[in-house]
């Protein structure tokens, strides 16, 4: 019998795993994939996320791989440049942007150290339930071999198609339409020292670097856009850089791709119900936004420090309070996620530019406290309440 399973091993489940273990229970982690193997992602750690690594003890970690600290941001809308530095929290004032095959394999070490069990390859086929219906284990395959193992609570951290969401019929409780497609890869010879970010209507393009010397370079387009864009993504990937960043463009055209590029046009937009008898959903299993804002590693990752403060001390004894503990991790998620789901949302929609926006980003680039704020706004620190100070209210 352990403690809890968790299905899902990347980057809600590992450190989901890593905390249970290190809080004394006892965690089997499962995933389908093998340990250190590839994802889609943005790759974006913002600082609230930066900041989670470092309590973990795996920060160091991040650094020792050659993904290099990033401080300063450059975003250039209109004929508006934004060029500082973010205010940061818990001392952590960078971002950084790990491949997922270096971060997901961290973080499945740390909760290996912890104590967790972690089994690769192992495919999830349904779920054990006692005669009351309370969830109460797995069933699956690991390679040619089926297995059941029995658990207190089963997590799912298996992600946006999570299989234990439709195990357990996880309701859709918030859903909006699919907004963007994005399309990405990594540029040798193209370096940055920056997060730079550039928006016109109808097109956002990203470029940031990561390991191995590399830059991840990132353009979107709306959905609409979807089918004809899938016929020759590479022709669509060079011209909104072309449209949307022309100077990095420029830049481009004496780089070469390190890899194939890489896209998805089904960037769901929902809240699942997060939990009940038995199971609970954490990560982009419970709520997935469009990745066009890079806040799901760093809402994953206050999901899970959310969860494990919830249910470390009632984890092993009575099903009531469990059950009680996953019920306020529940309202936690949905109020504290609402804000940048709603921030998204407005960014995914690529629409035409609002003057009043133009005009309150021209006084913010003119400050580099206002600029400071706004950057943190923007990783999630502070609520866009926390812009409107009496210096900018005075210049509006």
């Amino acid at each position: 019998m352990y403690d809890a399973i968790v299905v899902g091993a990347r980057c809600a489940g590992a450190p989901t795993a890593l905390l249970l273990a290190r809080a004394g229970h006892r965690v089997l982690l499962l995933d389908r994939s093998a340990y250190g193997s590839d994802t889609l992602s943005t790759h974006l750690l913002h600082q609230p996320g930066v900041a989670a690594l470092a309590r973990w003890g795996v920060l160091e970690h991040v650094r020792a791989s050659g993904c290099p600290p990033v401080a300063r941001t450059v975003y250039e809308v209109a004929d508006i440049r934004i060029d500082g530095y973010a205010g940061g929290v818990a001392g952590q004032r960078a971002k950084y942007a790990p491949r997922r095959r270096v971060l997901d394999a961290l973080l499945v070490d740390a909760a290996v150290a912890a104590g967790a069990e972690f089994r690769e390859h192992c495919r999830v086929t349904g779920l054990l339930r006692d005669d009351t219906g309370r969830v109460v284990g797995v069933e699956g395959r690991h390679g040619d071999r089926a297995f059941t193992e029995h658990a207190r609570l089963v997590i799912g951290a298996d992600g946006m198609r999570s299989t234990v969401a439709k195990l357990v019929a996880a309701p859709v409780e918030v859903q909006d339409p699919l907004m963007t497609c994005a399309y990405y890869t990594y540029w040798s010879d193209a370096p940055t020292d920056a997060v730079e970010l550039y928006e016109r209507p109808g097109g956002w393009v990203a470029a940031l670097p990561t390991n191995d010397a590399l830059t991840l370079v990132l353009a979107y387009s709306p959905q609409s856009r979807f089918g004809q864009i899938r016929a020759d993504p590479s022709r669509a990937y060079d011209e909104q850089i072309r449209v949307t960043a022309p100077a990095l463009y420029e830049r481009l055209r004496s780089a070469e791709p390190a890899e194939r590029l890489y896209g998805s046009g089904d960037q769901q937009n929902f809240f699942r119900q997060a939990t009940g008898p038995g199971w609970v959903l954490v990560g982009d299993a419970g709520h997935h936004k469009d990745s066009i804002t890079a806040r799901g590693i760093s809402d994953a990752f206050q999901q899970v420090e959310s969860l494990a403060g919830e249910i470390g001390n009632v984890l092993g004894g009575d099903p009531c309070a469990l059950d009680a503990a996953l019920a306020r991790f529940a309202g936690q998620r949905d109020a504290t996620m609402a804000g940048g789901y709603q921030a998204t949302l407005g960014v995914a929609r690529l629409a035409p530019f609002n003057e009043q926006r133009l005009a309150l980003l021209r006084i913010v680039r003119s400050d580099p406290e206002l600029t400071a704020t706004y950057l943190d706004m923007v990783a999630g620190i502070v609520s866009v309440d926390a812009l409107y100070t009496p210096k900018l209210l005075a210049r509006l």
